[in-house]
């Protein structure tokens, strides 16, 4: 008796992520058809626009569209995709040089339900082009208009001239896009030098859904203007920002969190703070479950225990930089990480192998650590080792003191390990890496690049899970790259820059082996020679992306022949 296509597909949704969804739809027409209709998302590259309307009729409930590494004409693709039909809501355009106006205004024509728009990274972004966001789609909630690109634009003397003040963003724009997304719930002014307080007023007055707001790198909007969007904003849940407190911190400001009653996230990266600041934070009394204090100065340890000691619920801490922190004084602070899922300690340079693994043993639903230039590696292990399956993510790069014997401990500690960075750890060797591996059978991302007592990594063992493999200036060999082929089956991302052992024969032991192989870079493997290329594209359709060796640079048919087959090949 056959499943009905309902229970297909409840079954197939299952599915983390949509590229598992390739090997269903070749088992049969039905597999195909469903998986067809469950996918959502779509990313389009240039290999992708000869197909692209051939993807646009087979995903047919596509309701998030992004582009990445595009260099073709936004707007026709824009206007081929308003006549498709159909349910989109959410579009990225980001990192462009222009704004795709004419696209958009395409696509509003047909598609006015657009809900989400990420416009960050964009070239030549200005007023006139946020009123016609507006304007296009009024039931915009989510907006990223951050860090826009406008190249030059000052005079020869540095200042400003009125042509280019024209082309920017101001207040201006600003008015007009909040008084047209009445239902606007997000949005990130982060790297708009121009705009002022009166961006925040504008957006306080007309967004009455307005939850989350970004204001990193804003340099006209002050302490005032952000104090009066605090206390205006009732249902303000997120706030980031960067630069407070130079010269000094404003008693407005002060104040204002005593009436963010709903705010659950807030972001003071790069501040110079006090514990007077994390004090009055403390006694607000707000639903707080995320802070960053990222790179900040001024605070002590009493601040931040007296603040922590008062919101002991916070799943994310980032104390980055926090340099007065050392072991013991982490001792103490962490009788309030009960509910922590994320901390990131890095460049806390005070902070041993004894931190590390007190985290691990005290903190139950950690499951992401940063401790990225430490000092790891130093000082013996706790006396207590306490396993911790609920620990996913390690970021331990740049310790040059970690080593093998702390490598094999975090393999103990941590079995169900999925991501694990050790990038530029010089004390450890291929023989802890293979401890780990041999352990953590969870490991999707691998990354060790430029791990200078890495001398091979030749695999006697399967790695089913492996996906993304770093291994950035290695002396890795043919034979060791053939062993990661036979051994890592699952393989989509392999990043070889710099190994200068690598030639065409180990390459093409991954390229026969890895059947999900989509991105390859071969930056500096000089021993690879360029006409391997063509061969590489025809064996593994699903190649997506290729960096060439240096100097190998391929002829314009060469590069419309990849893109035909769906590979976008890069000069190294």
């Amino acid at each position: 008796m056959e499943l009905p296509e309902e229970c297909w597909e409840s079954i197939f949704s299952f599915l983390e992520r949509h590229r598992y969804f390739e090997p269903l739809s070749l088992v049969c027409k039905r597999f195909l058809s469903i998986t067809n209709h469950l996918r959502r998302s779509l990313t389009i590259t240039d290999p992708t626009l000869e197909s692209l309307p051939h993807l646009l009729l087979r995903f047919p409930n596509l309701t998030t569209i992004a582009f990445r590494d595009f260099h073709g004409n936004l707007d026709s693709v824009l206007s081929l995709i308003s006549q498709s039909g159909l349910p989109l809501t959410s579009l990225d355009v980001s990192c462009h040089k222009c704004f795709p106006l004419l696209g958009l205004k395409c696509l509003a024509s047909k598609i006015r339900i657009l809900t989400e728009l990420n416009c960050s990274n964009i070239g030549s972004l200005k007023d006139s082009d946020l009123i016609e966001i507006g304007n296009c789609f009024p039931s915009l909630e989510v907006v990223d208009i951050s860090y826009p690109d406008h190249g030059c634009g000052f005079s020869p003397n540095g200042s400003l001239d009125s042509k280019s003040f024209s082309g920017l963003v101001t207040d201006y724009g600003i008015l007009g896009l909040a008084s047209s997304l009445r239902r606007l719930r997000k949005i990130d002014l982060s790297g708009n030098t121009f705009i002022t307080d009166q961006a925040l007023v504008s957006l306080s007055s007309n967004c009455m859904f307005l939850t989350e707001i970004g204001i990193r790198d804003c340099d006209f909007i002050t302490q005032n203007g952000i104090a009066l969007a605090i206390r205006k904003t009732g249902n303000l849940k997120s706030i980031f920002m960067n630069g407070i407190g130079i010269p000094s911190i404003d008693v407005c400001f002060l104040g204002s969190f005593s009436y963010a009653r709903s705010l659950c996230e807030l972001d003071l990266s790069n501040s110079f703070i006090s514990d007077e600041l994390l004090c009055l934070v403390a006694e607000a009394n707000l639903p707080l479950n995320k802070l960053v204090l990222s790179r900040c100065f001024c605070f002590t340890f009493d601040g931040i225990y007296f603040l922590l000691s008062k919101y002991q619920s916070l799943a994310y801490l980032d104390l980055e930089g926090a340099n007065f922190l050392n072991d013991e004084s982490i001792i103490e602070l962490a009788k309030f990480f009960g509910n922590l899922t994320f901390i990131n300690l890095s460049l806390c340079s005070k902070l041993t192998n004894s931190t590390l693994f007190n985290l691990m043993g005290n903190c139950p639903l950690l499951t992401i650590i940063n401790m990225e230039r430490t000092n790891l590696g130093v000082e013996a292990f706790p006396a207590a080792i306490v396993v911790n399956p609920r620990v996913k993510s390690l970021h331990l790069g740049w310790n040059n003191n970690l080593n093998d014997e702390c490598m094999k401990m975090a393999s103990y500690v941590c079995p169900n390990l999925e991501v694990l960075d050790v990038t530029y750890c010089s004390g450890i060797t291929e023989e802890g890496i293979l401890e780990v591996l041999k352990s953590c059978v969870q490991i999707r991302c691998l990354e060790i690049s430029r791990c200078q007592g890495v001398n091979n990594l030749e695999l006697d063992f399967e790695l089913p899970k492996l996906e993304v493999l770093q291994a950035e200036g290695l002396a890795i060999n043919d034979e060791g790259l053939a062993s990661i082929g036979k051994r890592c089956g699952r393989l989509s991302r392999l990043n070889l820059e710099g190994c200068l052992n690598v030639t065409a024969r180990g390459v093409e032991g991954v390229i026969v082996n890895c059947k999900a192989l989509k991105e390859m870079n071969l930056r500096w493997c000089n021993n690879v020679s360029v006409d391997i290329v063509a061969w590489m594209v025809l064996s593994r359709p699903s190649l997506r992306k290729i960096t060439l060796p240096c100097g190998s640079v391929p002829t314009a048919n060469q590069r419309n022949f990849f893109l035909r087959h769906g590979c976008l090949v890069c000069q190294g």
